[in-house]
């Protein structure tokens, strides 16, 4: 369906724009509110609370942090969410796009869990719904007064939700669903308590009313939680490009992983705009991003295959069950054929190509249920963009391409 590539292109394109100035702006004022200096006294008798100067573009910049608010409202306030909406709003949109309407293809994996277009679906909108609940239940309760006992509690639950998605859905369907739900925990945080919060203040500043200081507090401790958490999505955003890590079989394990490392190196940057400077986090982050990649790059032993075995596999290919179906027709042993010839070499669980040691996207053709299960992607990729094989490594010829077309109208 190729309008559902330019939909698919120009939807992911809008989120890549809005999540660059939603997190731009978020590392923007993590950095500002860090760096603030104390005032001389007579800016703080104006009620400055801290100031800085700043050269970018060719000019000078002064910014002030009030202690309570001006002494009158601005005409021209600007308010800083709709970067944070609209990343939602796109990626939930991508979701629903390649995951959903695809889900046969993309999200179910059946060496993981056999499950229908429906169920899958379900069990996606309940993690990410499920998950920011909790999320929010916890930050409102008791719990919420004692960070490090709360990103602790964060943390398990990041690792049981990155758990339960690697073992209902394909590795690449889990990461993207993880993500989603980091996602909606940070705009949750935006909506349901940054902007209230500074709705208060605007209207205690305007009627010239007292800030109660939980305000202020409360959308400061979301905001830090979503600078922690802006590497770990960034991570998840590109993830589905680099199958060597959600097609890994502790997958879970490696996400879990990459996050915490992430968080970690964050930390690092967030110390150094107090004037905190420790090398000590950006070396030991280093070092588990390097452990990290050497633990998933290492071969893995391949299974021991024994005479039993062996003559089962044998009995496999002469008498084919039920449950792996075989190609029927003339046309489908002819297009399992060319799949054999030309896909995989990359698409497989022991690819042979001599650069994709693992399968592109996580899409693999060992048999024919796989095949069909692709079908539409195989095609459209074959016959339409014609981008497949890759670079045509493998010299597909345009007759090999009428006869997946031909299988395309039977």
């Amino acid at each position: 369906m190729p309008w559902l590539d330019w939909l698919s292109l120009f939807v992911r394109w809008f989120h890549v724009i809005a999540g660059v100035a939603w997190i731009g702006a978020s590392f923007y004022f993590i950095w500002l509110d860090n760096s603030l200096e104390t005032p001389p006294e007579w800016k703080k008798k104006q009620g400055i609370k801290g100031d800085l100067w700043a050269v970018h573009g060719g000019g000078f910049y002064e910014v002030a942090k009030y202690a309570y608010g001006p002494q009158t409202m601005p005409k021209t306030l600007h308010w800083f969410k709709w970067e944070a909406y609209s990343t939602w709003l796109s990626g939930i949109a991508l979701l629903i796009i390649v995951y959903y309407f695809a889900a046969a293809a993309y999200l179910i994996d059946p060496a993981v869990k056999s499950m229908s277009e429906a169920e899958a679906i379900l069990r996606g909108i309940a993690l990410i719904a499920g998950g920011a609940i909790i999320y929010e239940t916890a930050c409102r309760t008791k719990l919420g007064n004692y960070p490090k006992v709360f990103a602790i509690a964060l943390v398990v639950m990041l690792v049981v939700v990155s758990y339960l998605a690697t073992h209902w859905f394909s590795g690449r369907g889990a990461y993207i669903h993880v993500g989603a739900l980091i996602g909606t925990i940070m705009v949750a945080n935006v909506w349901l308590n940054i902007m209230p919060a500074q709705r208060k203040m605007v209207n205690a500043v305007a009627n010239q009313q007292p800030i109660d200081p939980a305000w202020g507090a409360g959308a400061k401790l979301r905001s830090v939680h979503n600078n922690y958490l802006t590497l770990p999505i960034l991570f998840i955003m590109i993830s589905n490009h680099y199958p060597m890590t959600y097609q890994h079989p502790q997958n879970w394990l490696v996400l879990v992983a990459l996050m915490a490392v992430a968080a970690w190196i964050r930390h690092f940057f967030n110390l150094r705009h107090v004037g905190k400077v420790k090398p000590s986090i950006l070396i030991s982050g280093a070092i588990g991003m390097l452990a990290i990649a050497l633990w998933v790059s290492w071969p893995r032993t391949a299974p021991v295959v024994t005479a039993h075995s062996e003559s089962n596999a044998a009995a496999e290919t002469t008498e084919p069950t039920n449950a792996q179906p075989q190609p029927v027709t003339e046309l489908d042993k002819q297009v399992m054929a060319l799949v054999e010839t030309h896909c995989q070499g990359c698409h497989a669980s022991r690819p042979t190509d001599d650069i994709f040691r693992v399968a592109p996207l996580g899409v693999k053709f060992d048999n024919w249920e796989q095949v069909t299960r692709q079908a539409p992607q195989i095609i459209h990729r074959t016959t339409v963009t014609r981008d497949m094989p890759f670079l045509n490594k493998s010299n597909m010829t345009d007759e090999e391409r009428a006869v997946i077309a031909s299988w395309a109208q039977q």
